[in-house]
């Protein structure tokens, strides 16, 4: 029998890297989301992709849309589709502050990070976020690269 302590990892976080590019980040919130099993085995290999993931607010739930969990090749027919609407878990009146905000500023709820806790318990961090324009990207690539040179000359 395969050892399963080698194929899942304990420590799994997956970043949505475009996010902080594309958008600025104004709040961020901490949900829970609900998974099917064999949703949750794929995580915990790390196969889940978040870069066109988007959340909606449907009759007062809200939902991540989008997001691509992998087929989890061990699974047989009970195996779950890739890039099915999740419901994501949290109170009524966060659902509806959020929705609030992103209606009257014409903000977006985008995931920007999905990690595994203790016991299996998949966690997503979702943010309000303003989309930037093409000069606030330069900026960013610029800073960015600022920093690095700086990092390079206090390492040599």
């Amino acid at each position: 029998m395969k050892n399963n302590k080698t194929r899942f990892s304990d420590n799994i976080s997956i970043r949505n890297k475009k996010a902080s590019f594309n958008y600025i980040l104004i709040e961020k919130l901490e949900v829970g989301i609900v998974l099917q099993g064999s949703e949750i085995k794929s995580i915990r290999e790390g196969k889940v992709s978040l870069q066109e993931a988007h959340c909606i607010v449907i009759r007062g739930e809200l939902f991540v849309r989008s997001m691509n969990i992998a087929i989890y090749k061990e699974s047989s027919i009970y195996n779950h589709e890739p890039t099915r609407e999740r419901k994501l878990l949290l109170s009524k009146k966060e659902i509806e502050r959020f929705k609030a905000k992103s209606e009257e500023k014409g903000l977006a709820i985008i995931p920007t990070k999905l990690y595994v806790i203790k016991r299996g318990i998949a966690k997503m961090e979702i943010a309000l976020a303003q989309g930037k324009k093409l000069h606030d990207k330069r900026e960013s690539m610029k800073k960015k690269d600022h920093d690095r040179e700086l990092k390079q000359i206090k390492l040599i």
